[in-house]
């Protein structure tokens, strides 16, 4: 990607991307790079994620999926987990105000229940106070993994067949993709990885299918408004044929 801009152009503010999906990595790296703990990264991300979001609304974004916290980030040192649940506690303490005054809604995907009690009791009363909201939909991905989020749709539409509710050959990719985490939501039209990984890292399997793929070697805390700006810039410039011609 280019370097840095430090606007919009108007050309690019024609075609906006509905939903951006952002894969926020690099936390851990920035911090050894800076001889920090590894919340430190964690904090610094936090301020992007603050800002990126701050910035969507602006633009008039509908959606933005954030990917925070893998069904494989439980396999962390506990210590680690512990202090990263803490700190969503007070991230959603400290912003719940913030993105209420500006207007947005928040949404989760992934095993909730798995979450520890008080943060999902911070979580339910941050998505209460915002569910009147109307302008950007934020999409936490919590405890989330693409390949669980497809099982648990399989066992849910296996549960209807075993009661009779749905015919095996009434199944389509419509009636699945309605079992899905995302059921009420659309697909991402971007995707956006920070840190220079080339890969998905089991992120929304089944709806980036047509996802346009930005990949910025940028590590997320270092992640702000211009490199956002860099990655739609490039979503402008591309052309998507779903699959024709």
């Amino acid at each position: 990607m280019s370097s840095a801009a430090a606007h919009l152009s108007a050309e690019a503010k024609t075609s906006l991307p509905r939903h951006v999906a952002i894969i926020m990595d690099g936390n851990g790296r920035w911090a050894r790079q800076r001889h920090l703990p590894r919340i430190e990264g964690h904090r610094a991300g936090a301020e992007s994620a603050r800002i990126i979001i701050r910035t969507a609304g602006e633009l008039g974004i509908k959606y933005l999926t954030l990917y925070a916290f893998s069904v494989e980030n439980w396999n962390r040192p506990k210590d680690e987990v512990d202090a990263l649940m803490k700190y969503l506690v007070h991230y959603l303490k400290s912003e719940t105000p913030e993105l209420n005054k500006n207007n947005v809604r928040l949404e989760i995907i992934g095993q909730m229940y798995r979450l520890p009690e008080l943060v999902q009791e911070h979580l339910k009363k941050s998505i209460t106070t915002l569910s009147k909201n109307n302008g950007l939909t934020l999409i936490m991905a919590l405890s989330y993994g693409g390949r669980t989020e497809i099982v648990d749709a399989v066992r849910g539409v296996a549960e209807k067949v075993k009661n009779g509710e749905l015919d095996p050959a009434d199944i389509t990719e419509q009636v699945f993709a309605q079992h899905l985490y995302t059921r009420n939501l659309p697909d991402p039209d971007l995707l956006i990885r920070t840190s220079g990984e080339m890969r998905v890292s089991n992120f929304l399997l089944w709806q980036i299918s047509y996802t346009e793929l930005v990949v910025t070697q940028t590590l997320w805390p270092d992640f702000r408004k211009a490199q956002f700006y860099d990655a739609l810039e490039e979503y402008h410039r591309r052309h998507r044929r779903f699959g024709a011609l």
